[in-house]
């Protein structure tokens, strides 16, 4: 690991000690706990032996025995106190994780969520140590390497008797401090052998399961496509079955052959470690064997020393083995520093916006030029136009003619890259942003139905006003649909959080999204396709009652569907990024130009 993995392992504890400093703590006094314990039993029995050949009574023995055990339950109680407190956090530490990185992506710029690169950062994260998350999986190695440090330093502590003695001179060259230096001298160099070799195998394993990786995400692709209903139906129709089997067979085999390499590479670094660790096991015990032999130490010093330093043997494997799969960690754990480093570029404006009974607001687009990042294509070009208070508009236009990029500045998701928008004649990035939001109701063509009761998707709250839902529902064209449910607005949406829930039709929830809209009596309501998943008939109604619905509000309307638009006092006709026509339907009807030509397109159709 270098320091930047450290670092990255440090940023991740650090957040998560914000919430929960308790897990941190529990986890080091457990893995200390851990650690030290075994040498209570270690110095007990060298006692016990020496006390047993000096001929000690029985009172005496049994004193040591109590010690042993008081001290060995003491030890054990704050490890099972600890490790409740430890393992309960651990189990959900998945979504402990989630949290923090769940109010980022609430609070971070727009823009991020639909880049790419963010998104991949997110889905890797979700993907790596599933059962603990990063931070989990960060905490459990490292609550293996305190044990194992712990183990360390006790055991040193221990045996440093042996090899300071003032009377190690009457011994001759068994008790010569140069003996002492040479054995440290190849003990330091066995553990500094077995550290290396760890350390390369586990990283060697690491960068074999990083080819496993893609071939995971195909798996689960595979595993949620066929786990959903939708998909289901193409498969069928489709026959593609054949297709689906032998793709999973194909990812099935790249795994196990993956698998199969890493399994052999840590096969090798054990059986190289445990021949390792059986050579300084013969340098220790033949160590404390000459000491006791010359009568230098005791026989009870020699099996407490000697298991002493075996024991180190062991942590040493132990810090090495899970050092490797800490690096594994830090492999993954720089996706979520970066993720949570982010920093917003969108300009946050204190200027609260102005409380307006007759709900006036103009909105004027000013010079407005608009390129996604990381593009150099302008999507709107030098846009300049007003709106007036209280028409409705309809925003029409082909594919990718700047229709939805339109909404997204309007709504602040992005800010403009050159010019301005003014709403009552200030920049309205000075605006308080949530004030700001505040201004608009919105049914975006992706809309999102939750698996909430009806009443908290419309208020979006737990707290319904039951009267005023139940109105936007019914000027929805939702009213009769209510009547037939027995649960009313306490009905949920969907099974997902309620077997009694209610799998509504596309058009109803698109319905739904409508009355939510209307429920939050905004001053200014935008629809982006509001009525593509519903039937003629529907759409009629809706179209209908669109007055009532949005009654004196600023509504603007963006269709694909031009026959729908024709309610609409005032239509703009992008393209390419700018208004190229601006009218009444019958206005635009009788101009050369596009509108002319997408009316005709699609009328003939209707003949």
């Amino acid at each position: 690991m270098n320091k930047q993995d450290f670092k990255n392992i440090w940023l991740i504890l650090r957040n998560l000690a914000m919430n929960y400093k308790k897990v941190l703590v529990s986890m080091f006094l457990m893995s200390v706990s851990i650690g030290v314990r075994p040498y209570v039993a270690v110095v007990l029995t060298g006692i016990l032996i020496d006390a047993v050949y000096e001929g000690a009574s029985f009172e005496i023995l049994l004193r040591y025995a109590l010690y042993g055990v008081g001290i060995t339950s003491v030890f054990m109680l704050i490890e099972t106190v600890t490790e409740k407190i430890f393992n309960q956090h651990l189990e959900y530490m998945f979504e402990i994780q989630n949290r923090p990185l769940n109010e980022k992506s609430m609070e971070m710029d727009y823009e991020y969520l639909e880049d790419a690169k963010v998104h991949d950062s997110r889905q890797r994260l979700n993907s790596a140590y599933t059962r603990f998350g990063i931070q989990g999986s960060a905490l459990s190695h490292i609550s293996k390497i305190t044990t194992s440090i712990s183990s360390c330093v006790t055991a040193l502590i221990i045996v440093i008797p042996m090899f300071f003695r003032k009377d190690a001179a009457d011994y001759g060259w068994i008790g010569s401090p140069v003996l002492s230096i040479v054995f440290f001298a190849l003990m330091g160099f066995f553990v500094w052998v077995n550290y290396k070799v760890l350390v390369y195998y586990n990283t060697k394993s690491n960068e074999i399961r990083k080819e496993q990786a893609p071939w995971e995400n195909r798996k689960k692709f595979y595993m949620d496509l066929l786990a959903s209903a939708e998909p289901q139906k193409d498969l069928r129709i489709y026959g593609q079955k054949a297709l689906f089997q032998k793709q999973a067979e194909k990812i099935v085999s790249k795994e196990k052959a993956v698998g199969r390499r890493s399994a052999f590479c840590m096969m090798k670094s054990g059986l190289v470690s445990q021949a390792i660790v059986a050579i300084l096991g013969l340098l220790v015990y033949g160590f404390a064997g000459l000491r006791g032999y010359v009568g230098m130490i005791t026989i009870g010093n020699v099996v407490t020393y000697a298991s002493s330093i075996s024991k180190v043997s062991d942590s040493i494997y132990m810090f090495a083995h899970r050092l490797g799969w800490l690096k594994g960690v830090a492999n993954y754990a720089v996706h979520y520093v970066d993720f949570m480093a982010l920093q917003q570029r969108k300009h946050e404006g204190t200027i609260p916006m102005e409380k307006r009974r007759d709900n006036k607001f103009t909105v004027e687009f000013e010079n407005v030029s608009f390129q996604y990042p990381g593009s150099n294509t302008y999507v709107i070009k030098d846009l300049n136009l007003s709106f007036v208070i209280g028409e409705k508009m309809a925003i029409v236009g082909k594919n990718g003619s700047g229709k939805t990029t339109f909404i997204k500045l309007l709504c602040r998701l992005y800010d403009v890259t050159e010019g301005c928008i003014k709403v009552n004649g200030i920049d309205i990035r000075k605006y308080d942003y949530k004030e700001y939001c505040d201004l608009f109701a919105v049914v975006f063509q992706d809309f999102c139905m939750f698996d909430f009761p009806v009443g908290e998707n419309m208020a979006c709250s737990t707290q319904v006003d039951e009267a005023k839902a139940m109105d936007a529902l019914e000027r929805a064209g939702l009213g009769d649909r209510m009547k037939t449910l027995p649960e009313g607005l306490q009905t949920y949406v969907g099974k997902g959080f309620d077997e009694n829930g209610v799998n509504f039709s596309g058009g109803e929830k698109q319905k739904m999204a409508i009355a939510r809209a209307i429920y939050k009596d905004a001053p200014f309501v935008i629809m982006d396709e509001p009525t593509a998943a519903l039937d003629p008939e529907a759409e009629c109604e809706v179209f209908a009652g669109f007055d009532k619905m949005v009654g004196k509000k600023t509504a603007i309307y963006i269709s694909h569907r031009l026959a729908s638009c024709r309610f609409c006092e005032d239509i703009l006709v992008f393209d390419k990024g700018q208004v190229v026509q601006r009218g009444s339907h019958e206005k635009l009807e009788q101009e050369e130009g596009l509108y002319r030509e997408l009316w005709n397109a699609q009328a003939q159709y209707y003949a």
